[in-house]
């Protein structure tokens, strides 16, 4: 009867069919030699949200609009907190920002990585000359360009500035004659952009919903200027930066593997796309890698109603478990509230059936009553605060950690990001790929 209410519980929150989870397990359980893996993690994650309800000072009776405003309440107070703590940082300009990146380096503690060197990403840029960003600022090619500009600006500007037509090819064509020897240990570097380009960035950061981002084949993660004056804006900045400085480091690693293998080029264009595989018939009892959150694009893709693994979840996770050591800081800060939450949520009552962020996730009980799923992962919190004032609320990275967590108790963290990478380029990973870590 446990198991069954198990597999009921978490198929509701991955929005799947039981039977496919059920069968999913059985074939796992057997391959792992493990068995009541859903019993454990419904467990974790009901002691877990009973512990949150009680610090929070409220219950499972209450309803789900109730739970969510005192975890975002929590949060905002969290994130007042670590705006004084880290010296009122507005992000207006660079010189108020400082402390803020500082302290992000100084937490992740990741040094350098294997990227793309200056001169070659110069030559690229050189034969495909950014048509928009010469046009804003009137010069007449690239090397007036990049006499007067910042190189790792000017780059790191190409991802919102030019177009994405432009872009597929600036990458697809010109990256095409890469060679491992093209690259080198360096360090990562976080930026934060002049002032200047906000004003040509606004399309991109109301696209994107953040501006936040990074060039992972050039190791540069950059931060567009814009005045942190709304709760939340301190923690979603901080918490971004963290997540893309392990990103980086993942596709640092990838990359460094390619350069040691044939077809070094092809696998270095599909890592940089984000591509993922759309194959529906992958071998039997495979899992597919998801390099980027699908439900963005597409709530009802395929691809998410399928076992896959998300290495987006794991910089997550790892950014997460970061955050918690700010408490260190300051007596005063309990950051690690939020530590090892990334996979913990649940239903509670509801009033009229709403949309959570991109993806809606209700269930209407037999009587009519309504329940509405809670995450209480931080970045779906994090986002959710930030776009308050929109009245969305965000679900999609509680569901893919909620994958990576099942994966994870048959492999452990470690086997499931050694998986990852080893597959990555393939696209998916199989039973004897997972036979091979099975002790």
């Amino acid at each position: 009867m446990k198991y069954q209410y198990s597999i009921e519980k978490i198929s509701k929150i991955l929005r799947i069919e039981p039977e496919n989870l059920k069968g999913l397990c059985f074939d796992m359980d057997k391959m792992c030699h493990k068995s009541g893996i859903l019993d454990q993690i419904v467990a974790e994650n009901d002691f877990k949200v009973k512990e949150i309800l009680s610090y929070l000072k409220i219950s499972q009776k209450f309803s789900s609009e109730e739970v969510y405003r005192a975890i975002i309440s929590k949060l905002k107070n969290d994130d007042q907190k670590l705006f004084k703590i880290l010296g009122k940082p507005t992000c207006e300009t660079k010189d108020h920002c400082g402390e803020l990146l500082t302290k992000v380096k100084e937490i992740a503690n990741i040094k350098d990585g294997f990227f793309l060197k200056k001169e070659k990403a110069y030559e690229i840029l050189a034969k495909y000359p950014p048509e928009n960003i010469l046009k804003a600022f009137g010069y007449n090619n690239v090397e007036e360009l990049l006499a007067k500009e910042n190189f790792e600006e000017v780059y790191s500007s190409l991802r919102f500035v030019e177009s994405r037509a432009w872009m597929t090819e600036f990458l697809n064509q010109g990256y095409s004659n890469i060679k491992p020897s093209d690259f080198e240990r360096r360090e990562i570097k976080v930026l934060i952009l002049d002032s200047k380009w906000l004003k040509v960035a606004e399309k991109f950061i109301e696209k994107k919903y953040h501006n936040v981002s990074h060039l992972k084949e050039l190791g540069v993660i950059f931060v567009i200027p814009l005045k942190i004056d709304f709760p939340g804006e301190t923690l979603r900045v901080f918490s971004l930066l963290l997540h893309y400085l392990h990103e980086v480091d993942f596709y640092s690693q990838i990359i460094e593997r390619y350069s040691k293998q044939e077809n070094f080029v092809e696998k270095l264009i599909s890592a940089l796309r984000g591509d993922v595989l759309d194959e529906k018939n992958l071998p039997e009892g495979s899992w597919r890698i998801v390099q980027r959150y699908l439900a963005k694009d597409d709530v009802n893709d395929f691809r998410l109603f399928e076992p896959h693994v998300n290495p987006e979840t794991i910089h997550w996770h790892k950014a997460e478990n970061d955050i918690s050591k700010l408490d260190a800081l300051d007596p005063d800060l309990d950051f690690t509230f939020w530590k090892d939450l990334n996979f913990v949520g649940d239903y509670f009552k509801g009033g009229n059936k709403y949309s959570n962020g991109t993806i809606e996730n209700n269930i209407v009980k037999e009587n009519g009553e309504i329940e509405n799923l809670v995450s209480m992962n931080l970045i779906d919190s994090v986002m959710s605060l930030v776009k308050e004032r929109e009245m969305i609320k965000y679900l999609y990275h509680h569901q893919e950690a909620l994958w990576n967590k099942i994966f994870i108790e048959y492999l452990g963290k470690e086997n499931l990001e050694e998986l990852v990478k080893e597959n990555f380029n393939k696209g998916y990973i199989t039973q004897e790929d997972i036979k091979k870590f099975i002790k």
